[in-house]
């Protein structure tokens, strides 16, 4: 059998061998869980453990899980928003981690997240024109009436009126104020753009309608995103590349059509199958794995292989060893055991 896995999670390079805009190597978020008096840390829930992926410059990179996988911990830590327990995060040649805030400011300008509910991110308060020339004020780019060109020009580009931007957040449907979202986070040109759950709260209509919005602008603006979802079929039609996320770890990686075409994971599988997939004949997809009972707590993940407590086709080597993650045909990587047979090497440190 190939060798066995560290802790580690696989380091994925650019398809092509271009340098990678976003790295992250090991991220390792874990929180406290403190008892008594005097606040002893007894145990810790680990939200993100040892979680490895690159983001190419003008790709857009899937990041795919349940409710609780660490996803959206992912994307506030690769924006700064949460410090790593511990882990690289790279920009641009840059490592992120460990810079001061004043440092870290200049890099701002050029990544922004966008969220799941856009009412929550926008300020109730505040009329459109200050919510979206908000960083370019921060980031000293425009004031006056050069804030309010540039805003027009931003709420052309999402596909909503200009004359708009005296209103307030309310005065908007949900697919409008996301629009009003995307806007925001344009407003200073970022080279990379992380979408959290971002048309989750949406209607399918107004998904697809949001989603070819990013795929135009991605086109016009050479952007990349890091998009972030838990409907595989969501994924696949903006992703390059998917990874899929449990309790915290990256399971699986490959190419978007090949995943949802022919899974190597079978929590993979299992996430296909718990959404209505269409195929070529017509039907729907049904899977071959339905996920027994409820995911397990991150204070306390099960041994050996994370999904064996779920997984109809786990054996006694899942219940006790870590699968490393096999190299398979088509850039695909699986950490499974049962990949074993058909791999081709195992990931690399």
């Amino acid at each position: 059998m190939n060798t066995p896995a560290t802790t580690t999670q696989p380091r994925v390079p650019v398809p092509g061998g271009r340098e990678p805009l976003l790295a992250v190597t090991d991220l390792v978020k874990h929180y406290p869980i403190t008892k008594g008096l005097l606040r002893r840390t007894v145990a810790s829930v680990r939200a993100v453990d040892g979680v490895s992926f690159t983001v190419g410059r003008g790709e857009t990179v899937g990041l795919v899980g349940e409710s609780g996988c660490g996803k959206s911990t992912v994307a506030k830590m690769v924006t700064r928003l949460v410090q790593p327990t511990s882990g690289s995060v790279r920009f641009a040649g840059t490592e992120l981690t460990g810079l001061r805030a004043r440092e870290l400011r200049e890099f701002r300008r050029r990544f922004h997240i966008v969220f799941q509910d856009p009412y929550s991110s926008l300020d109730p308060r505040l009329r459109i024109v200050e919510s979206v020339g908000e960083p370019l004020v921060a980031h000293r780019i425009a004031t006056g009436a050069a804030k309010r060109r540039r805003v027009c020009e931003l709420m052309e580009l999402v596909g909503l009126s200009p004359a708009h931007i005296d209103r307030y957040p309310h005065q908007f449907s949900g697919g409008q104020a996301q629009r009003i979202g995307i806007a925001r986070a344009l407003a200073t040109g970022p080279d990379l753009v992380v979408c959290d759950e971002a048309v989750s709260s949406l209607d399918v209509s107004i998904q697809a309608q949001v989603l070819n919005l990013l795929k135009k602008l991605q086109r016009e603006l050479g952007l990349s995103y890091l998009f972030i979802a838990h409907d595989l079929n969501v994924v696949r039609y903006l992703s390059d590349r998917v990874f899929v996320m449990y309790l915290g770890r990256i399971v699986e990686v490959g190419p978007a059509a090949g995943i949802m075409q022919r899974p190597a994971h079978p929590y993979t599988d299992a996430l296909i199958g718990s959404v209505a997939t269409p195929t070529s004949s017509g039907g729907f997809r049904r899977s071959r794995v339905v996920a027994r009972g409820e995911v397990p707590s991150p204070s306390r993940p099960p041994p050996g292989c994370r999904f064996h407590p779920r997984c109809p086709e786990a054996f006694d080597l899942c219940r006790v060893q870590q699968p490393p993650a096999y190299r398979l045909t088509g850039d695909r990587l699986s950490a499974c055991h049962l990949r074993a047979g058909e791999a081709e090497g195992v990931r690399d440190g």
